[in-house]
């Protein structure tokens, strides 16, 4: 103990021992600070010295000689010639089991009142994914309480998952229905470029209380700098890499993926990034692989991660959402159509897909899924003839089967949102509806 205090020490007076480096401000363009004289890296801290107090800013670029800095806060008090100095580091948080059941902005720090305790560990934002060779397979699931997930669209532990809806479908619903009925050690939470209103309710009726004590949200609401509704998805994944290498499962809920490409976006344009698909620059999808990579499974822990994305105009092949089904382990498409039927949760059975799911589930779970989905997909071709009273039964002995077993169907995958199912539960129910089939065929 004394020699870590040593070592602590000795860090600390080489640190203050190093020169800084001072430079200027030169220009303040919309959300960036021009600043000359600063040698530092894309992605190092600086500070700028405002009249009263001080205000720290990430290096986002270079303009011929000039440092391009996004302030962490807003621009408001800084002006030309005041001292920017070179903190030769990136930045960091920090983490601790303390952090449980705390609200954080998207810099990490406090929003609930309370000051963040002593003691924490500094940990850096960027860090490097897990090498490919240290990721176990992934082999053990992990229950959502959510029997269309559970049972049709199985996660594992340390899977990425997206889930795909335009608004208003039942995304946030959605996910408190997840982050209460999971059985992960850890919740982490990160709302990007949410309404501030919709923070306290999903606190306390989204987690609850008993739901909070094992989580930590983080929130960037979407009247903050873009660079903190960037930086918030990198505090949260840090955030879950700590609890993962304390031997937890996490589940990392990141809501949403589209605004933090927003975000992004109005970073990069403004360090003169050229614009391509819709405007996205280059950097975003150089950054979104950095990103989901850092989830997964390592021998120590887990991260799953549920990534939202907002789907414009209900377009699946939007530049966010096509970037995303590439690097993710599957996918779920909530549909405006169910939604429109009062059908919740609003998931697409037949246009979600967990590439992991076959090894998962076992041989009677993987029969018993397969029969509903094909008898889903009978139906969904027959409805038109079904609809306008146009089908006579016997034409199709499939079809016959597929409405015979409709209502159980339904009610199987129709939820309450505080009516979770343990994963047991989930194949006890499928294997009974399958079962009822082959009775009907018999």
């Amino acid at each position: 103990m004394i020699a870590l205090d040593r070592d602590r020490m000795r860090a600390t007076i080489q640190r203050s021992c190093k020169p800084h480096f001072r430079g200027h401000v030169e220009e303040v363009s919309g959300v960036l600070v021009e600043a000359q004289g600063v040698p530092s890296a894309v992605g190092e801290i600086c500070r700028i010295e405002l009249r009263q107090g001080a205000i720290d800013a990430e290096v986002v670029g270079f303009r011929g000689t000039r440092t391009l800095l996004m302030p962490h806060g807003n621009i408001d008090g800084i002006a030309p010639g005041q001292n920017v100095f070179a903190l030769e580091r990136s930045f960091s948080i920090q983490v601790g089991e303390d952090l449980l059941g705390r609200t954080l902005d998207g810099f990490g720090a406090p929003l609930d009142g309370r000051s963040l305790p002593s003691g924490g560990t500094p940990r850096s934002v960027r860090q490097e994914a897990p090498p490919p060779l240290q990721r176990p397979p992934i082999r053990e699931a992990l229950t959502t309480g959510v029997r269309a997930i559970d049972g049709l669209n199985t996660l594992g532990r340390g899977q990425r998952l997206g889930i795909f809806a335009g608004s208003g479908v039942g995304k946030s619903t959605l996910l408190g229905q997840i982050t209460r009925g999971t059985d992960a050690d850890v919740v982490v939470v990160c709302l990007v470029g949410e309404r501030g209103r919709e923070v306290e309710d999903f606190r306390s009726q989204v987690l609850g209380e008993e739901g909070l004590k094992r989580s930590v949200l983080v929130v960037a609401t979407s009247d903050r700098p873009p660079i903190e509704r960037y930086l918030a998805p990198f505090v949260a994944v840090t955030i879950a890499e700590h609890f993962r290498d304390q031997g937890g499962d996490v589940l990392l809920v990141l809501d949403s993926m589209t605004r933090f490409a927003l975000a992004s976006r109005e970073i990069g344009l403004a360090a003169g990034e050229p614009p391509t698909v819709r405007g996205f620059p280059p950097s975003f999808f150089a950054t979104v692989p950095k990103l989901v990579e850092r989830m997964g499974r390592t021998t120590s822990g887990s991260i799953t991660g549920l990534l939202t994305v907002l789907l414009e105009g209900d377009d699946p092949h939007e530049p966010v959402a096509d970037t995303l089904r590439g690097l993710l382990d599957g996918h779920l498409l909530l549909s405006r159509d169910l939604a429109a039927e009062g059908h919740y949760p609003a998931i697409d059975v037949l246009q979600s897909l967990s590439r992991l799911m076959p090894e998962l589930a076992d041989a009677d779970h993987l029969a018993a899924a397969g029969a509903m989905r094909a008898d889903l997909a009978a139906y969904q071709a027959g409805r038109d003839l079904i609809d306008i009273g146009a089908y006579r039964e016997g034409a199709n002995a499939r079809l016959d089967q597929a409405l015979a077993r409709l209502p159980a169907i339904q009610a199987f995958l129709r939820q309450g949102t505080h009516d979770p199912t343990t994963l047991d539960e989930t194949r006890e129910f499928l294997s009974l509806i399958a079962a009822a089939g082959h009775e009907e065929q018999a």
